[in-house]
């Protein structure tokens, strides 16, 4: 599967909402559901925190499809 960018608007995008906006979740229920049970990878590693702060340059991982965080335009 092809690499999904996401583009901030912001600052930062929390990773709940990360999951939810690229489709890797259904809802946000399901993405800190996915999260608190260890499926999330942050730049390598496992990440717990629900509303960890994404920002640009960081790659999300999960289920083997990888989130590029890119700056905002």
């Amino acid at each position: 599967m092809p690499d999904i960018d996401l583009h901030l608007r912001g600052e930062y995008i929390e990773l709940d909402k990360l999951l939810k906006a690229t489709g890797l979740a259904d809802s946000g229920g399901q993405a800190r559901a996915l999260i608190a049970d260890g499926q999330v990878q942050v730049d390598g590693q496992t990440e717990l925190r629900k509303t960890a702060k994404m920002r640009a340059g960081q790659v999300v991982e999960f289920a083997g499809q990888r989130v590029r965080v890119i700056p905002p335009a």
